[in-house]
């Protein structure tokens, strides 16, 4: 069965309205980061904010980002809902986990220094008294996160795509000019021993500010469009609710397990100096391509696979799923040449200005290199976990999540030493290429054989046209550093325009030589965009 040209078109509008919302967020991440940068450089504010954040950002990322579990359950069961049933359901739902995050937040503001003795234990003196409270001013976006998770979910049933992905920048927004006043009232003592308490303050309350913002835009639109308000509801035995907590459950435990991988990495980055605000940083500028492809990709796929996983919509699943794959290789393949290539040209560009100086750049190249490599395996990994909870099996991908916890820890103490802060970031790519390897396995055996070996061979021409391109990047931007070298940050940015093009285009030039039809579709999908 294919889907009809009406369907197709919904799927392009659809990645389209995320994308453009997504880049719009990103970009107002960007300056929100490059003012963090500006102001505290890789220094002790950052650190401390960055294990801080590591506990509230759990629940944001887990609970309440797009393609979440809160996200993707409540699509799955909202869309196949009366209209008149939706509100009741969702209050319901909103009432439950305000119940339950509500008792976690309390939890975290009263064992505060518990919790941060535990993630960083190598953080000592006023650095950690500073991420203690920290911890304590941030804790309610524990709870913040779920109602906007079920934000998310529910504008996204109701066909409403561009506020909940463009909502993240009002935390951008708040942050960005808390930073900048602290600077005017400072001077250029802002980085000071005597201003780190200060300064970790600021980003700790625009950081809860900005998640309140985001769910009152998100609840006013909700309340708009009939889908549930602020009202209490204790109907925990309505109908639809326990189709919602069949998958939300072993969803929430299972990308529980993967975001704890990285504060496995975290407990052995405080032992790394500067470790942590060098993995915020690099961490930061992958995220933000992948974070706009990902949506593209995630959220038009989620409802596709959803309505394929009868067995005489197999063979279509089975397509739909290729296409994830290579669509994921082909958007995130050329930037992972484009980050080994060019790395310290990025880190110059968007961050040494202010504090951020020349040794801190040195330090986060590197890493950036290692996420950069790990790109394409984190999205064909999310792209295979949708597929699951396509066919209502979310405790497959938790089984999976709670192996790769003790693998992954086991492979960060085998790498951290000899690797340094890379080896952290490439224990974690190995462990998304071996869950990668598992959800093959058991999706050959439930659909009845997928074309694994063809697939392998198309992503491994891929890869290596990735490393021709990223030589010829790095060849561009040495042949360029040698006729001008200046600070001038315009001449920065051609230069590092001209390299990054050389890379993306001696990717596409080749790769269309293995006339994939995913290579059409992209085509197709950016024209059509254009028109």
């Amino acid at each position: 069965m294919s889907l009809n040209k009406k369907k197709s078109r919904s799927l392009i509008d659809v990645a389209g309205i995320v994308a453009f919302a997504t880049l719009i967020s990103k970009l107002f991440g960007l300056i929100r980061e490059q003012s963090i940068a500006a102001a505290f450089g890789v220094g002790p504010v950052i650190n401390a904010y960055s294990y801080a954040y590591v506990v509230p950002g759990f629940f944001l990322i887990l609970l309440g980002g797009i393609n979440g579990p809160f996200h993707s359950s409540l699509i799955s069961v909202l869309s196949k809902r009366k209209k008149t049933e939706i509100a009741p359901l969702v209050e319901s739902v909103t009432t439950l986990v305000t119940i339950l995050l509500l008792v976690i937040t309390i939890i975290l503001i009263l064992f505060a220094d518990t919790f941060i003795s535990i993630l960083a234990p190598g953080l000592q003196g006023e650095v950690k008294l500073i991420a203690i409270e920290q911890l304590q001013i941030m804790a309610p976006l524990a709870l913040l996160s779920g109602l906007i998770g079920i934000g998310f979910g529910t504008l996204n049933a109701a066909d409403q795509y561009l506020l909940p992905s463009i909502s993240p920048l009002f935390s951008s927004v708040v942050i960005s000019f808390g930073v900048w006043a602290l600077i005017w009232h400072t001077g250029q003592n802002i980085n000071e021993q005597e201003n780190w308490y200060l300064g970790g303050m600021v980003l700790a309350g625009g950081t809860l500010l900005g998640g309140l913002l985001q769910w009152l835009a998100q609840l006013q639109a909700q309340w708009r469009k009939g889908m549930g308000g602020l009202r209490l509801r204790f109907q925990f035995n309505i109908p639809g609710l326990k189709d919602i907590t069949k998958i939300l459950v072993p969803a929430t435990f299972a990308s529980g397990m993967l975001h704890i991988n990285v504060y496995t990495d975290l407990f052995f980055a405080s032992f790394i100096p500067d470790a942590a605000a060098a993995m915020r940083y690099a961490n930061f500028i992958v995220l933000t391509p992948l974070g706009i492809i990902s949506n593209m990709i995630l959220v038009p796929f989620m409802p596709i696979f959803s309505q394929l996983t009868t067995p005489e919509n197999w063979n279509e699943l089975k397509l739909r799923i290729r296409q994830g794959i290579f669509l994921s290789a082909l958007t995130m393949l050329p930037l992972t040449a484009v980050f080994i290539a060019l790395a310290p040209n990025i880190i110059r560009v968007i961050y040494q200005r202010g504090a951020f100086e020349v040794n801190d750049a040195i330090i986060v190249a590197p890493v950036l290199v290692a996420y950069g490599t790990g790109m394409f395996f984190y999205l064909v990994r999310d792209v295979l976990v949708r597929v699951f909870y396509a066919l209502g099996d979310g405790g497959t991908p938790f089984r999976v999540s709670l192996f790769n916890i003790f693998l992954n820890g086991l492979l960060d103490f085998l790498l951290y030493q000899s690797f340094g802060t890379p080896g952290l970031v490439f224990a974690t790519i190995l462990v998304n290429l071996i869950s990668i390897f598992i959800f093959l396995v058991i999706l050959d055996n439930r659909l009845n054989k997928l074309p694994v070996k063809k697939w392998i061979i198309g992503i491994l021409n891929l890869v290596a046209i990735t490393f021709i391109a990223a030589l010829v990047g790095w060849i561009v931007n040495y042949l360029l550093h040698h006729i001008y070298s200046a600070d001038n940050l315009g001449l920065q940015c051609l230069q590092l325009f001209i390299s990054s093009s050389s890379i993306l285009g001696i990717f596409f030039i080749l790769s269309m030589q293995l006339q994939l039809p995913e290579i059409e579709l992209l085509s197709n999908q950016l024209k059509r965009k254009l028109k």
